[in-house]
């Protein structure tokens, strides 16, 4: 019987406005661990529903913040489900057309590992050349969960000073 070959690691950026989410507020959870809900674009669903699996890696990225920065790492803890939040009448994402029997909407939970000492900014990401073709940089890219190079993780880890 032929061995499955063992998966390797993605890596991703997760987006997340810091007044609504902040990877402190990830650090102030039980384990430091939380499920990633209100994603609603199609695109980043199919992410995390068929890509994003346990053990990946996540940049944690404040968006819509003076300055927006990666800000530190997590790792994926729990692999797609349902988002429980788009059934919930009383919640911020809720979505009155989501189906518990076809869910339309997933999410992963993921747990921190570190808060970087000193963020990376987007405009440091944008000065670095060897980032340049990063979908976070590119020109209308607004997805709020991005794929992440092998390269690119290493590359911004030196950025901020800390070890992959």
């Amino acid at each position: 019987m032929a061995k499955k070959a063992a998966r390797k690691t993605q890596y991703w950026l997760f987006k997340s406005e810091p007044n609504s989410y902040s990877i402190d507020d990830l650090a102030k959870e039980k384990k430091q661990t939380t499920f990633w809900d209100g994603v609603r674009n199609y695109q980043a669903r199919n992410m995390l529903r068929d890509d994003i699996q346990v053990g990946d890696q996540v940049f944690f990225y404040h968006s819509n913040a003076m300055p927006m920065a990666i800000v530190g790492t997590a790792k994926v803890v729990k692999a797609g489900y349902a988002d429980h939040t788009a059934f919930d009448k009383k919640a911020k994402h809720y979505d009155q057309k989501s189906n518990p029997d076809e869910p339309t909407w997933m999410m992963v939970d993921i747990q921190l590992i570190q808060k970087f000492e000193a963020p990376v900014t987007r405009d440091d990401l944008k000065a670095e050349s060897k980032l340049a073709e990063m979908m976070l940089l590119r020109k209308g890219s607004r997805l709020s969960i991005q794929p992440v190079t092998a390269a690119e993780w290493k590359l911004i880890h030196k950025m901020a000073g800390v070890k992959p």
